[in-house]
């Protein structure tokens, strides 16, 4: 792999962790209702990167575009990094929901 296609990919990278920055910056919840919005938007966008990095990875392998391989496996790591980080929120909720059923009223 050359170089430029390794910075390519970097500078793609940082455009993506500015742009996911500035998505959480701009949407802070105030109520509950917004909350869930928040959530379903989130659980679609990962849905949608599994989807197209899985696309992806069936065209690169049946041949039909011309992605390089450093592509295809930077559309798949995403899909999984967004996934995990998604599992990962799913399961701080799920915990700290707990810790509040189990205070005393």
């Amino acid at each position: 792999m050359s170089n430029m296609e390794i910075n390519n990919v970097l500078a793609q990278m940082r455009a993506m962790s500015a742009q996911a920055s500035s998505s959480v910056n701009e949407a802070k919840p105030t109520n509950s209702s917004e909350f869930s919005s928040l959530l379903s938007q989130s659980i679609e966008a990962v849905n949608k990167t599994q989807k197209e990095a899985s696309e992806l990875s069936t065209a690169f392998t049946t041949g039909q575009t011309e992605a390089s391989l450093a592509e295809v496996m930077v559309s798949l790591q995403k899909a999984s990094l967004s996934f995990q980080t998604v599992l990962q929120t799913r399961n701080k909720l799920v915990e700290a929901y707990k810790d509040v059923m189990r205070m005393s009223m």
